[in-house]
């Protein structure tokens, strides 16, 4: 697949503050194709109220599926404790009869699974059972003696590696493993050799993927181990599987399943009862297709009723594994807005919370977006100063591969995630034009003033 469906998305945040606050306060593969423009029969529920406290924001994603942009679309959009808006336009496929694209509707967020399995971690932490310095390889020995590529692109020769990998390093992409998602030349044949494939794209890629993937998170990390590190940990950011190897982690130190593990500590106490591993059947009618540009036309590539994600995966990818819908990241992110409490349940302490989404990278070492420089935290990039685009230092939040993007603002107690699903995922500026739209949605009510 020539797509570059893993592009890294740059993650950008509207400064709404209590502007926003007013708004809402004052409302208490086959033929290729064209999206339709969106029937009226077919609007989500919530359509009027997103009209009338977000018309900038619904008239974007209006145009969006008339111009045949996307099939769906649906934005969440949070201050402190006043209700979510969601913002939804067209359907989940461009299929006849397909359901209207809205809050409960399942999108594959791929790497926004990064920032759950970090929470994941955080909680061990808090727990006392894994320490954000401890060495990888207290839990998986494979990883005591690993090498270093001297030239990642273009051989497979190596160095020893002069320290070790930490679990800090892990959750933030400074560990030095890679990612056959970027990797290049003989690497990537290694990867591919080992079986180092964790997500699922199609039936097809599936198929093949399998053939040499391994079966267990615990097989998965042995397997990392195999392979060479692209860079010394702990010395640079590097995009990679670490987020995969640190679900392992999570199942070695809190002697449950990796997904047994989310499901009790994070995904049943937040009630998010949309997001899964595997979709179930019955929900099949609620689950967007996937689809990939050739030139401007959308290309079916994963549709829903055909897809693998309705079988069980090979194992949890914590990296890129799960499905969720607007409203329930949307709660995912509103606990973090609050350092860890949602609707008075406390499911990770505030201290935690803190620290999960402050930089935790090794000293000296930024993650460069855009030219400007961020920092990283448990899974997620973190805002090291105030944005020109509106966010606040302290600021968190990832992308997806399929053109989802979320990031919660705990200083504005704001938040946002918008759900999409297409490949390449910078395909369209989502972000930038919907916080472009936020904020006039903001101005209007204030007389033109921001």
């Amino acid at each position: 697949m020539t797509t570059k469906w893993w592009a890294i998305k740059s993650v950008r945040a509207a400064g709404l503050g209590a502007a926003l606050l007013a708004t809402v306060a004052a409302s208490a593969q086959q033929p290729q194709m064209r999206a339709p423009a969106p029937q009226a029969a077919q609007r989500a529920p919530d359509a009027a109220a997103a009209a009338t406290l977000l018309p900038a924001t619904k008239a974007l994603y209006d145009g969006y599926i008339a111009a045949g942009k996307m099939p769906g679309i649906v934005g969440a959009f949070g201050l402190g404790e006043l209700p979510t808006v969601f913002v939804s336009a067209g359907n989940i496929s461009l299929d006849p009869g397909a359901a209207a694209a809205g809050p409960d509707s399942l999108w594959r967020v791929y790497s926004m699974t990064k920032p759950i399995t970090g929470m994941a971690a955080m909680l061990l932490v808090e727990d006392g059972k894994l320490s954000l310095d401890d060495p990888l390889s207290k839990y998986f020995p494979a990883f005591l003696k690993m090498r270093v590529l001297t030239s990642p692109d273009n051989s497979l020769e190596t160095r020893a590696a002069a320290k070790p990998i930490t679990i800090r390093e892990l959750m933030t992409h400074t560990s030095g493993i890679g990612y056959q998602i970027n990797a290049k030349g003989p690497l990537l044949k290694e990867f591919e050799r080992l079986g180092l494939v964790p997500a699922t794209v199609n039936a097809q890629i599936e198929a093949q993927a399998r053939r040499t993937r391994p079966a267990s998170l615990a097989a998965f990390a042995d397997r990392v181990a195999q392979a060479p590190l692209i860079a010394e940990p702990g010395t640079t950011w590097h995009y990679s599987m670490g987020l995969d190897v640190l679900a392992a982690v999570v199942e070695k130190a809190s002697g449950m399943s990796f997904e047994r593990f989310v499901q009790t500590r994070l995904l049943d106490p937040l009630r998010m009862n949309s997001t899964y591993w595997q979709v179930p059947r019955r929900d099949v009618g609620r689950f967007a297709s996937n689809y990939a540009f050739v030139g401007e036309n959308l290309t079916p590539l994963d549709p829903a009723a055909r897809s693998p994600w309705l079988e069980p995966p090979s194992f949890p990818y914590g990296g890129a594994g799960l499905v969720s819908s607007a409203r329930d990241y949307d709660r995912f992110l509103h606990m973090l807005q609050n350092y860890g409490m949602l609707e008075g349940t406390r499911v990770m302490k505030e201290q935690t919370a803190r620290l999960a989404m402050s930089n935790l990278m090794p000293a000296g070492v930024f993650f460069d977006n855009d030219g400007q420089q961020r920092g990283f935290g448990a899974g997620g990039v973190v805002y090291l100063n105030d944005d020109p685009n509106g966010a606040s230092k302290g600021s968190y939040g990832w992308a997806g591969a399929a053109g989802t993007l979320a990031l919660v603002d705990p200083a504005k107690r704001f938040r946002s995630t918008i759900m999409v699903n297409y490949f390449p995922a910078e395909k369209w500026p989502l972000g930038k034009e919907t916080y472009a739209a936020l904020r006039r949605d903001a101005a209007r009510l204030h007389g033109g003033q921001w």
